[in-house]
């Protein structure tokens, strides 16, 4: 039995040198073939299984006893014999060397215990790993953070800049996730980070006592970037870099003006569309390495297109020390079976004035009493709802006008569009049939192919057919699915992502929508991800669905019951304290 660490993700690979049954993953190292002087390296594929650094098994190979003398004394002169880091490169023509496999288990180990003052979240070993390995690429410009989408890339750029901010630091994503990074940045790293929305004009106080992280949207980047280019910051982040993968694009410019100590691209779509995209972000990191784009076509991107698989392996070399990149089957021994990521969107400013107006006019007229109050206010509650979906939802604006409009829709056709473009098939639940009937409609118009909807109106032979067809693998790998329609009784198990669009009152409701994926059947990781308007109603929805009171409800009337129940006065001072609270 030996033990491999994986420096990629701070866990070890053990295995005994058998041939790996076909279809599943295989850890590559060179074994030895041949005997006397015919004897050879030659790399090979093994079977393993992935243990976190607390549980290395017992055993009596060399490499187990040095890992485990190391792992329980840093300071240790233990020799580490070749199969402890023999992790072969993507040509195959070498492995880890033993100092840098010690220095990566050493620097993750001690960033660790550095983030325990520092951080509130408990860690998994690969998002540590993240975390050093940010470390390591920032000492010297600046990577790509490129883990697929739910592995918790934000997370580990919140731990970086928590441990290694000497200044102030800039994160810029698009519009709809600022508030998002606001709270997360709060949520996260409370005491070691404070956190400002920049939307224009002069900036914040940048000489705090902690490092302040200034964030702000794509739209505001290329508006100011003379204000924002003046500033020499600690770290600039881009979000969702996929952004600027257009290098010669307003905003792309705008990114290469902006001065930094090093600059982090997070995005789980590396490449779209071509590998010219690749070398944007690349250049954007580590101009000097990458500043050649003639070069970088003629070396990689030109015989790949023509079939190379060589260049193809030379690339993944060439880019190793600047991309990391990891995907939910990698670390798949550190994961439950879900993935809960909470996303909290911003609304857009039409969006804004539709909310406060509805507000208003409820203020204005009042909630009634009797038996008619609380179909007043679950229709006020509704209005609102459907604001945070869509402003075409209570008839503001052409109906075939739909993108820019909702920070919650633009949010959500990213998320699919980059789950397609890793190969993960998503279902998106929504309680309301005209938001089905939008989403639809738009996902299908943003992919080029029809987007089915799963709803009640339809007759059985339908459903049926659309779920059979669904799990067959046919159409574009998306399903609109009404959360009450697809909520119980259905198998959905070809996606490996959910994505709730609006929030229900119960949340055994969103459970069972989920649990239409995430079921017998399922053989990958499940990401559920759940969207939230931030600074409005579903924000309530969302703090009562976290109190254990509201876990207890059995019932959708319960749960309404807890905003029904306030007087009319007390029921908008909620509404509107949330709405201050993000402003």
């Amino acid at each position: 039995m030996n033990a491999t660490y994986l420096t990629d993700r701070h866990a070890f690979a053990i295995w005994t040198g058998e041939e790996p049954a076909p279809d599943t993953p295989a850890l590559r190292i060179p074994l030895p073939v041949g005997f006397g002087r015919d004897r050879t390296l030659v790399a090979s594929a093994v079977a393993h299984r992935i243990v976190d650094v607390a549980d290395l098994p017992d055993g009596r190979s060399a490499s187990l006893t040095a890992w485990r003398t190391i792992r329980d004394d840093p300071a240790s002169d233990e020799r580490l014999p070749a199969s402890a880091h023999a992790v072969l490169n993507a040509v195959g023509d070498a492995v880890t060397s033993e100092a840098y496999a010690r220095q990566t288990f050493s620097a993750t180990v001690a960033a660790r215990a550095d983030l325990a003052a520092r951080l509130t979240a408990d860690l998994r070993p690969y998002q540590l790993r993240g975390i050093s390995w940010l470390d390591e690429v920032c000492s010297d410009g600046g990577g790509v953070l490129a883990d697929e989408m739910g592995l918790g890339k934000t997370l580990q750029a919140i731990g970086h800049l928590a441990l290694r901010s000497s200044g102030p630091s800039l994160v810029v994503g698009p519009t709809g996730l600022v508030t998002n990074w606001l709270r997360e940045i709060r949520r996260w790293a409370p005491d070691s980070l404070r956190a400002a929305d920049y939307r224009g004009g002069p900036l914040p106080d940048l000489d705090a006592d902690v490092p302040t992280i200034v964030v702000t949207g794509y739209p505001m980047l290329r508006r100011h970037t003379e204000a924002l280019a003046s500033v020499p910051w600690s770290r600039v982040v881009f979000d969702e870099a996929q952004a600027l993968k257009n290098s010669r694009t307003q905003v792309s410019k705008a990114a290469r003006r902006l001065r930094a100590d090093a600059t982090i691209a997070l995005t789980g779509t590396p490449v779209e569309n071509s590998l010219d995209e690749l070398w944007s972000l690349l250049n954007l990191v580590a101009p000097v390495e990458f500043g050649n784009r003639a070069l970088f076509r003629r070396r990689y991107a030109s015989p790949i297109l023509a079939g190379s698989s060589d260049a193809k392996l030379r690339l993944h070399d060439a880019i190793s020390g600047r991309v990391l990149r990891r995907t939910k089957a990698d670390v798949a021994a550190n994961l439950g079976p879900k993935i809960h990521s909470d996303v909290e969107c911003d609304l857009s400013d039409e969006q804004g004035r539709l909310y406060d107006a509805i507000l208003d006019r409820a203020e204005d007229d009042g909630f009634g009493d009797g038996i008619g109050r609380r179909g007043a206010i679950l229709a006020a509650l509704t209005r609102l709802k459907q604001v945070c979906n869509h402003p075409t939802l209570v008839g503001a604006g052409r109906p075939d006008d739909l993108e820019g409009r909702s920070g919650k829709l633009d949010v959500a056709t990213d998320i699919v569009v980059t789950n397609l473009e890793n190969d993960c098939p998503t279902v998106v639940f929504t309680q309301y049939r005209e938001t089905g009937d939008l989403l639809a409609a738009h996902l299908g118009s943003v992919l080029d192919a029809p987007v089915p909807f799963l709803h009640g109106g339809l007759s059985r032979a339908d459903r049926d057919r659309i779920v059979d067809d669904y799990q067959a693998g046919h159409g574009c790998g998306v399903l609109v699915a009404s959360l009450k329609a697809a909520g119980t009784g259905l198998t959905l198990t070809r996606a490996a992502d959910v994505v709730h669009f609006d929030r229900w009152w119960n949340p055994a409701v969103e459970a069972q929508a989920t649990d239409r994926v995430h079921r017998i059947g399922q053989d990958r990781v499940v990401t559920v991800t759940t969207l939230t308007s931030a600074g409005t109603v579903e924000e309530h929805i969302a703090a009562m669905h976290d109190r254990k009171s509201a876990l207890d409800l059995d019932a959708d009337a319960g749960a309404l019951s807890l905003l029904t129940d306030l007087s009319d006065d007390r029921l908008i001072e909620v509404l509107r304290r949330n709405r201050q609270e993000t402003a």
